[in-house]
């Protein structure tokens, strides 16, 4: 994609992701110097006049104050349509001027209706199809869903959205690692005992029920934003960060990715029963409004996956995310492989060190051993670091930008999507099959009793 995009059509605009997540997004793009014009043209099925979507808006970008802001919701509009019907479709449709993006703030199973309705006629030329993840529920729906797709349009005008992708600090892995020549020869299997990649919540479900009963840990942050960090983790320097050599490389780890046991037996699953969470009381998992117990959905889930290719061959992967738990942490770990020999007479702390990269608070901390003080050969365990650096813009404002930019570099290529739920295929069949017991964890501890900490 080479054009911008010239108005923005939201279905689902009345919906709590673009009120929460997307509208605060585009305001922060807007705020910013990359910003242009563009007009907004929000859908959904309940009645709203143009006077109470613009307060929507204005509300929106009520934390970000510019004139352009001001002006894209002045000029903003609403329109009352069935998003599953073709004629509503081609109504919408008819309404924007220029370039056109139509951005999916709706269910995975409302989106596969939109998409056989957008089939039945012809679509305006250079139209781009942004879609929220998840993509598809298995590898063999992500697999229709991309047939289907590409039928509408082709691949360089379909924008894939994982948020994550546009995170300042998962951004930041690709200057911290090919830009520096300390970390980049030290990530590698000689060197590495295990990579942790956790994302663990305060939070509930916070009236995402449901959606989340339906997804779980697994597919909600396993199955895509954890595996996507994964990939810039591990994968091999690229040529440039443009678009091609960027998603190319992602594929080419995700590719060589499996489970670790191969059957998947060796994850493990749990969700949250009554408890206290920053001075919260919380009600269990399956007494939550909007939840079926008999889905047995895990609020936590923890998977070791191995990477098998030259570099990174032996090494696990540990991949965590959880809901309801006693602290917010969100990191990737690297453990280091202890030393081969430490010279006699060199006495202190033992073990690995660890190189941690935290997501939220962004940050950087790598172990040392150094020599204390008075005694020069009494070790002591010491921590360089550093803040890492926050864009400018929102991780939605990020993914916007290279939605409307037509830069398609943040967005999750239709092979990426399809690689991370064939990876985790044998898990999702291993739990299916009740061969991995489903435990419970108090809210506000660190997870099951027996479970190690991630």
């Amino acid at each position: 994609m080479t054009d911008r995009i010239d108005t923005l059509i939201v279905l689902g605009a009345g919906g709590d992701l673009a009120a929460r997540l997307l509208l605060p997004g585009l305001a922060s793009l807007l705020a910013s110097p990359r910003a242009q014009s563009v007009q907004l043209i929000g859908v959904d099925r309940g009645e709203m006049t143009d006077a109470q979507w613009t307060t929507r808006v204005t509300t929106a970008f009520s934390s970000q104050k510019s004139e352009l802001a001001g002006e894209v919701a002045k000029q903003s509009s609403y329109l009352q349509a069935d998003a599953t019907d073709a004629a509503d479709l081609e109504r919408v449709l008819g309404a924007a001027t220029g370039r056109v993006a139509l951005y999916f703030a709706l269910p995975p199973a409302v989106t596969i209706l939109v998409c056989k309705a957008l089939s039945t006629f012809d679509l305006p030329k250079g139209l781009v199809l942004a879609l929220e993840k998840p993509f598809g529920t298995d590898l063999t729906t992500a697999r229709a869903l991309n047939r289907r797709l590409v039928k509408l349009v082709p691949e360089e005008q379909l924008f894939r959205v994982d948020h994550f992708l546009g995170k300042s600090t998962v951004l930041n892995l690709l200057g911290l690692r090919f830009a520096n020549r300390i970390f980049e020869p030290l990530l590698s299997a000689p060197n590495v005992e295990k990579v942790e990649i956790v994302f663990d919540e305060t939070l509930a479900l916070e009236g995402r029920a449901g959606y989340y009963d339906k997804a779980g840990a697994l597919a909600d942050m396993i199955q895509s934003h954890l595996l996507l960090v994964l990939a810039l983790t591990a994968m091999e320097p690229p040529a440039s960060v443009d678009a091609d050599d960027l998603r190319g490389g992602m594929a080419q780890v995700l590719r060589a990715t499996r489970v670790w046991d191969r059957d998947g037996t060796s994850s493990r699953r749990a969700h949250y029963t009554a408890g206290t969470v920053d001075g919260r009381e919380l009600r269990a998992y399956t007494a939550e409004d909007g939840v079926d117990p008999e889905r047995h959905t895990e609020t936590l889930a923890e998977v070791t996956l191995t990477v098998d290719n030259w570099r990174w061959a032996g090494v696990p992967f540990v991949l965590r995310s959880g809901k309801a738990l006693g602290g917010a942490r969100q990191q990737i770990v690297v453990t280091l492989k202890d030393v081969p020999h430490l010279p006699r007479g060199l006495h202190g702390p033992t073990g690995p060190t660890q190189l941690r990269i935290g997501v939220k608070p962004a940050e950087l901390q790598l172990d040392l051993m150094i020599n204390g003080e008075g005694d020069p050969f009494e070790l002591e365990r010491v921590v360089l670091d550093t803040d890492l650096q926050l864009g400018e813009l929102s991780a939605y404002g990020e993914v916007l930008a290279g939605l409307l930019d037509g830069d398609p570099t943040l967005s999750v290529r239709g092979d990426v999507a399809e690689e991370c739920w064939r990876i985790l295929a044998p898990v999702i069949k291993a739990w299916h099959a009740g061969t991995v017991p489903l435990d419970g964890y108090a809210a506000g501890s660190t997870g099951p009793k027996g479970w190690r900490s991630a």
